[in-house]
């Protein structure tokens, strides 16, 4: 059988489709074909792989084992054929361009702002596209070429995924000017908030992963009142509700009305880190960004703020 010549790209995308969505139905509306095309094309591969890819018995249309298999190649050769389309557009003196970034949240409240200025300050023509996200989303989408750069933190990280070293963060306990351990001269037992009411990202986060570790470490069960989702929802919920939480010491000092708390033994520190794919092509677009991110941070390593 020729399978170079039987396969098509719409075979491999008309099956993903269906493996998203579960459903011919919804797959076909979401390519803008007919339901009976989608089934016919799919049959059509089936008979050229002499297997059966999808159970059809169900409620939902799932994949065989033999649909596993073949999704899961199916998608990795979809990934490189973009990455070669890149490569084909790619435009080295920077007059055009898009880039797909993606970072943990406590980064849109120091780190972004600054970053952006100066790589637009130097490359005004490239887009941006640039998204909060957990970091194994993270590194998930960059694995499978749906980003081009990420960053967070040091750690066990998605095979394919290399890390470059940014800078520390420090973490500190913070409060509102007015919190009663705002006036604290001494530091404070970390043993405090085991009744001390705190606000914290939820355990989507590896901000909030490493927290949980970190008081378990020491022995401190929390007393979490508060779960949010981002960074900005935190400040606000510390500046009026009357709760601590913990930053990063760039994000309290960005703002008059927090104040950084000391404590006994003092919070962690975490090695931010540049993430990116091992082995796929890179753009000059995304060389470019690497470049002005390591410079505006290389300063930095072993320091607190990266703007500084």
């Amino acid at each position: 059988m020729d399978y170079g010549s039987a396969m098509e790209l719409r075979h491999i995308r008309y099956l993903l489709a269906v493996a998203e969505h579960g459903n011919f139905t919804r797959a076909a509306e979401s390519l803008h074909i007919s339901q009976p095309t989608l089934s016919q094309q799919i049959k059509q591969l089936e008979r050229r792989l002499e297997a059966t890819l999808l159970d059809r018995s169900g409620r939902a249309v799932t994949l065989t084992d033999a649909g596993e298999a073949y999704v899961y190649h199916a998608r990795l050769a979809l990934r490189d054929l973009e990455a070669g389309r890149r490569a084909v557009h790619d435009v080295h003196d920077l007059s055009r361009g898009h880039l797909r970034i993606a970072m943990t949240p406590t980064f849109s409240a120091y780190l972004v702002g600054p970053l952006v200025h100066r790589f637009r300050a130097a490359h005004p023509n490239i887009t941006l596209s640039i998204r909060e996200a957990a970091q194994a989303r993270i590194e998930s989408d960059l694995a499978m070429d749906r980003l081009d750069i990420g960053i967070g933190f040091e750690g066990d990280h998605t095979a394919g995924i290399e890390a470059l070293p940014l800078f520390i963060e420090p973490l500190s306990v913070v409060t509102a000017t007015g919190h009663p351990l705002a006036s604290s001269s001494r530091p404070v037992p970390l043993q405090r908030f085991a009744a001390e009411p705190l606000c914290l990202l939820n355990t989507d986060f590896a901000t909030r992963l490493q927290l949980d570790h970190y008081f378990a470490q020491q022995g401190v069960t929390p007393s979490i009142a508060v779960e949010a989702s981002s960074i900005s929802a935190i400040v606000e919920l510390v500046r009026n509700g009357g709760l601590a939480t913990v930053l990063p010491d760039a994000v309290s000092r960005a703002h008059t009305d927090l104040r950084p708390i000391a404590t006994e033994p003092a919070m962690p520190t975490r090695r931010v880190v540049l993430l990116r794919r091992s082995t796929d092509y890179r753009s000059r677009a995304a060389r470019a960004f690497t470049e002005v991110v390591t410079t505006m941070t290389a300063p930095t390593i072993g320091s607190a703020d990266p703007r500084d």
